[in-house]
This record gives C-alpha cells, structure tokens and sequence, in this order.
C-alpha cells in the first residue's frame, strides 16, 4: 500500500532562504504552518516507501531485485530500479570518496589546518553548515544532485550523515545540520520527492518537525534496540537495513521482534552484488 503526504509546494524560495539564515520558518504541514497547503497556489503529492514492502538496500553496487521486493535503495549516480519504490542516496553532510575535488576547501570542516575525516569512513571529509553563507554555496552544489534523482524516476532521496556534528569536534551543531536538512528536504519536495531522514534516531522528532522529513531510512536499529525511536515519529514509514557482522541476536528473533519494522532487510556489511560469495539479501 502506498501512503501520500500531501506539504506546500508555493513559496519555497522563501522557505528555503528562511532555513538557511537560520530564521523561524515554518515547514509545511508541521505546528504553526498547518494551514500552508489551503493557503498555497497549489498542493503536491509525495509517495512513501510501500508499507511492509520488502527492501533491498544496493549502494554497493545494481542488480535486479528479487521479484518480492518492493523498495531499493541506490545511489545517485544509478538508475532507479524499474517497478520499485525508489530511494535515491545523496550523502548531504560529508563528501564521497570520489566527489571530493567538488567541494570548494573553504566547504569542509577543518581542525588544526586539516580537513576533519569521519573516523568511520576515512575517505569522507565533513561539510561545513556553521554559517548561511556556507550553507547556501552547499544547496547550490547539492540541489542539482536532488533534482538528478528526480528527472532519473526515483520516487524519494535519502540524506545521509545528519549527525556529522556529533563527530565534529565542535566544529559544528545541530542548528547548521538543521537548517541545512530543511533546505535539502524543500528542494527534494519541489522536485516531487519523498524525503528520508537517514539514522540520527535520537533526532528524528526533531528532524521530522523541523525539517519536513518524512520517512526514515534506517540502519541496525534491531541491532541496537532503536527502532522505536523511528516507529513513534514516521509510523510505518521506516525502512531498516540490518547486517550480518552485528546480529546480537538470531535473525529469526529480530525478525519476530514487534519493535522490528516490517519493511527490513539483512544485508553484507559491504553490500555487494548478487553472485558475490559474501552477499546477502534476506528478508524476514
């Protein structure tokens, strides 16, 4: 079953300058701005991940999904997955591993001189959100990307590394990430797309009120007992990817656990591609 969420579309120039100066705006659909969608020149309809649809999660690399599944996840640079619910990668807060030439120095973290490198991917450098300034030269780089993934038929766009300011050595905080997510998530909706809160669990509420999120895409929170983080915000709009190295229990009783959302998959940590001695793809 598909569900849509209907936001405002009109205005989101305003919106999206409001969000970078680090203004009060309101978001459509959310607290003060309840009544944007009657008061707007017109509505536009997203759709949300399939509920219970079984995911695949392919940042590693495209293949054809098995014919039971109803949700993949690419990057931004594939194709969609033709008869799927498509969920476009963008990694909004750090840089890729080949995109890093892209990013003008002034646009990354730097501690002591040096570019400030995630400790858990030593190939991706943190963005700088701390200013507006800053902030809009990012949209300006990231927007075409969001709208790449709609003009190739995906249906919605993750945003990855919402947190990088928990690794930032101060350097940032979750007001730059903050305003920065709204941005991307107003260009994302302009571009009629679905948007997905990537993990950050303890601020989904947060940035669901705040920044418009409307879906999470989320990993091991089986493993680490946080689905419920994600469940109580977005309902069953959450699609978990789990992975074999980090099963603190059976996959059977993660499967059979209520907290568990009903859209997961178990995954290689390094998510292969099919034919791979290491893949896995299983659902429950």
């Amino acid at each position: 079953m598909l569900v849509v969420r209907r936001f405002a579309a009109a205005g989101s120039a305003i919106l999206v300058a409001g969000v970078l100066s680090g203004c009060a705006v309101g978001i459509p659909g959310h607290g003060d701005a309840k009544g944007a969608v009657a008061e707007s020149a017109h509505a536009v309809d997203v759709i949300l991940p399939p509920v219970g649809g079984k995911p695949d999660y392919q940042l590693g690399g495209e293949y054809p999904p098995g014919e039971d599944v109803e949700i993949v996840g690419r990057d931004r640079t594939a194709e969609p997955a033709p008869d799927r619910y498509s969920i476009c990668y963008v990694n909004g807060f750090q840089t890729q591993p080949a995109e890093r030439d892209l990013w003008d120095d002034d646009l990354l973290v730097t501690v002591d001189g040096e570019p400030l490198i995630d400790p858990d991917w030593p190939d991706e450098v943190l963005i700088d959100s701390s200013t507006a300034d800053k902030r809009e030269r990012i949209l300006a780089l990231v927007s075409p990307w969001i709208r790449g993934c709609a003009e190739s038929g995906f249906d919605a766009v993750e945003f990855d590394n919402l947190d990088s300011f928990t690794r930032s050595e101060g350097m940032l905080d979750i007001d730059g990430n903050l305003a920065l997510a709204a941005a991307y998530v107003d260009v994302a909706h302009d571009a009629g797309l679905a948007a997905g809160q990537k993990n950050a669990a303890e601020f989904a509420r947060q940035l669901r009120d705040e920044a418009g999120f409307d879906f999470a895409v989320v990993e091991e929170c089986a493993a680490y007992l946080e689905c419920s983080r994600y469940t109580e915000v977005y309902g069953e709009a959450v699609v978990d990817i789990e992975y074999t190295d980090n099963l603190p229990r059976t996959w059977d009783e993660m499967c059979a656990d209520p907290e568990t959302p009903s859209s997961v998959v178990l995954r290689d940590r390094d998510l292969t591609v099919r034919g791979y001695p290491e893949h896995v793809a299983t659902h429950c």
